[in-house]
């Protein structure tokens, strides 16, 4: 795994660049792979993966059609993880500090995002029908089902799933990014098929498709559940966006989501009946005042934390300043957007005991919040080897190298972690687990 090192020409705090592991390219792909496919247990795919479910439940019994539906979703993850690398490497090689999870960093992508959760919520409950016909006769659903509704529900996955980090993707694509343009999209094509490859195992296995229930009535009933997961997703999304831009901005975002409801509503009401050119212009117009607010979002400065808070914000001089003391140290690189991250907060780094062993070890806790682009943080992500969030370093007491801790954390590892820190250096350094 990836090392961190210390180097005294840029300062106690900065890691040295890590070199490519051993495996190269290969080593890369498998991490890869296998990295996409737990990404399919991380909670921020859940929302994508019912709406999979949905089509899985329609198709299950009938094999052509679940191997397509399979084929094609793993065509949309790969085109959309492919296609989010491509623009990384472009605008990098422009000059500009990115990293992997960039898209959410862009306030008017996160809103976008929400309208498009709550109006997907919005189709799945009943209130318009997705590829309706106007004439009222030969109406389908083609929502959950069809080669193209696999394919875009692919995409979808990678934009939802892409700033979540599983365990082995972060060395994968920390490497991937120091690689040229096709090794690195190769990488990347991998996480892809990885995400995929659960879904394309239930059409083209025959025995895990025959667990499924056949289709029947109960799927409008599992449509309409299957909604909530993507309004609960809306919430996150306004979350994160009231974090990045402020309460201000995000609420004329919100009264722009009600005016959407409203079109998507009323569109509903009229869709089976008698096309009218007034009516259509109204609901575009209507649909148009609810984006306007998204045109002008722009990042506020980052939240600093509170009297009573356990931890202090990062920087690179705060955090030479205490090596120099001598002092442990536990840096946290995490973003609002990043569910991992806000779930290894809640389970291990916010409770009463988590505040008494930082107390009891002498511990400093410093935290980089990488919601907005953050370049300082970026650079010190890319030392570790690291592309995205989470990523958290544990610095002993005394000196010595970092060790770089799990990301996914549980209360336990990151006692014993705390301990581990407070007893001093360890020899020979301290390696990172996937």
């Amino acid at each position: 795994m990836a090392r961190g090192r210390t180097d005294s020409r840029r300062g106690l705090g900065a890691p040295a660049p890590v070199a490519p592991h051993e495996g190269g390219l290969a080593f890369a792909l498998a991490f890869a792979l296998l990295g996409g496919v737990l990404l399919n247990l991380m909670p921020c795919v859940f929302p994508v993966l019912s709406l999979k479910a949905l089509g899985l439940a329609e198709g299950a019994h009938a094999p052509g059609a679940a191997r397509r539906g399979g084929l094609a979703y793993l065509a949309g993850t790969v085109a959309g993880f492919v296609a989010l690398a491509g623009v990384l490497l472009a605008l990098r090689g422009a000059g500009q500090s990115l990293g992997w999870g960039f898209q959410l960093q862009s306030p008017t992508l996160v809103a976008a995002l929400m309208y498009l959760m709550l109006a997907m919520g919005l189709s799945l409950s009943g209130v318009y029908v997705v590829g309706a016909r106007w004439s009222g006769t030969g109406q389908r659903l083609t929502e959950g089902g069809g080669v193209r509704a696999a394919f875009f529900t692919g995409v979808l996955a990678c934009l939802v799933a892409s700033p979540c980090t599983a365990p082995f993707m972060g060395p994968a694509l920390g490497y991937a990014l120091t690689q040229p343009a096709w090794a690195a999209l190769a990488v990347f094509a991998a996480l892809g098929a990885g995400l995929a490859l659960p879904i394309v195992a239930l059409g083209f296995v025959p025995l895990l498709a025959r667990w499924l229930p056949r289709p029947g009535a109960w799927m409008e009933t599992l449509k309409q559940v299957l909604a909530f997961p993507l309004y609960l997703t809306a919430v996150w999304l306004f979350w994160v966006l009231m974090r990045q831009v402020g309460a201000d901005a995000s609420a004329l975002v919100l009264a722009g989501a009600v005016v959407l409801v409203g079109a998507l509503v009323w569109h509903g009401r009229a869709q089976f009946a008698a096309p009218r050119v007034l009516r259509r212009l109204a609901i575009a117009a209507l649909v148009l005042v609810a984006v306007v607010p998204l045109a002008d979002l722009k990042p506020q400065a980052a939240t600093h934390a509170g009297a009573d808070a356990a931890w202090q914000p990062w920087d690179a001089g705060k955090l030479d300043a205490l090596r120099q003391e001598g002092a442990p140290v536990l840096v946290n690189m995490t973003a609002a957007w990043c569910i991992t991250c806000l779930a290894n907060e809640r389970v291990a780094l916010s409770s009463d005991t988590f505040r008494e062993a930082l107390r009891n070890t002498g511990t400093r806790y410093l935290k980089g919040d990488w919601t907005n682009q953050d370049a300082a943080i970026t650079t010190y992500l890319a030392g570790f080897g690291r592309s995205g969030v989470p990523l958290y370093v544990l610095y002993p007491r005394g000196g010595g190298a970092p060790e770089v801790l799990p990301q996914i954390l549980t209360p336990g590892l990151v006692a014993d972690a705390l301990a581990r820190a407070a007893a001093g250096p360890a020899t020979p350094a301290t390696r990172s687990s996937p």
